[in-house]
């Protein structure tokens, strides 16, 4: 039933959102990872990841644990259950303080993601999910039950886009689609918790820059409130692989509609060289 992993992994998140807001409240600095200004990391994401990793080990000792901000070289990713860990999903927000990042908590078993846990510090929203077994969201003091919605049609769609990385595929993604309806968001976390709410349907990353702690606890998250998480040719994301990134996209969608989008969100991802 996994009650104990979702329990703990819910209680760490929530911990560590608490880092987050402590350094949030600063006037922090900010370095950047790799060559150029496009991937910035700082205090926050560190000493969040340091305490979600010495906090999973302690409870979880059997577990492997992969996260963004430590040495993932001598992970052992072959292993039945493995944590992903994102200590701070939507960095460019915490730095930009617009509130749209999250702490994000999963666990492959097997290869496949089943749980997980996405903690919106700012908002006092937790989402937490384990597939077959129904997710939810913990705010202001109410907690309520998560199912995506079962709209359908294009023009009743209601697409989710990154506040920092919207490209030309989004617009040709809109017009094919017929879609009217478009919201931006920071966060994979943020974004996947909006179509569980029923705010949002469809989520697509045409991209190879995101990575297993990018999808780990918002597929299992969204598949838990009976959505479908994949690439962009509608493949499953098989984790336990030495190779961390995920080279072929997001696709994010409700069920109801994943049949319609799916033809273009394929074409698109071929058209930009991903499948």
């Amino acid at each position: 039933m996994l009650e104990r992993e979702l329990e703990s992994a819910a209680t760490i998140a929530r911990e560590a959102g608490q880092i987050l807001l402590e350094i949030y409240a600063t006037d922090f600095g900010v370095s950047w990872k790799g060559q150029g200004r496009s991937n910035p990391v700082t205090e926050a994401d560190r000493r969040a990841n340091a305490h979600i990793v010495e906090r999973l080990r302690a409870s979880f000792a059997g577990d492997t644990i992969v996260a963004e901000e430590s040495d993932n070289r001598t992970a052992r990713l072959g292993a039945e259950r493995i944590w992903y860990v994102d200590p701070l999903d939507g960095t460019k927000e915490f730095v930009a303080k617009n509130g749209e990042f999250s702490v994000m908590i999963g666990l492959a078993i097997g290869g496949s993601a089943v749980l997980g846990v996405v903690f919106q510090p700012s908002e006092d929203k937790l989402y937490r999910g384990v597939v077959g077994q129904g997710a939810s969201l913990e705010h202001a003091g109410q907690r309520r039950e998560l199912q995506v919605s079962t709209r359908r049609a294009g023009s009743e769609l209601r697409l989710i886009t990154s506040r920092s990385h919207r490209s030309q595929t989004i617009e040709e993604l809109v017009a094919r689609l017929g879609i009217r309806h478009e919201s931006i968001s920071g966060s994979v976390g943020l974004k996947v918790g909006q179509i569980a709410e029923q705010n949002a349907d469809l989520y697509v990353h045409v991209s190879d820059k995101s990575s297993a702690w990018d999808t780990c606890a918002p597929e299992a998250l969204l598949r838990a409130a009976g959505g479908r998480f994949c690439d962009l040719a509608g493949a499953g994301f098989v984790y336990g692989q030495e190779d961390l990134r995920t080279r072929r996209g997001i696709f994010a969608c409700n069920a109801a509609a994943f049949d319609v989008a799916s033809p273009v969100v394929r074409s698109i991802g071929e058209r930009a060289g991903l499948l």
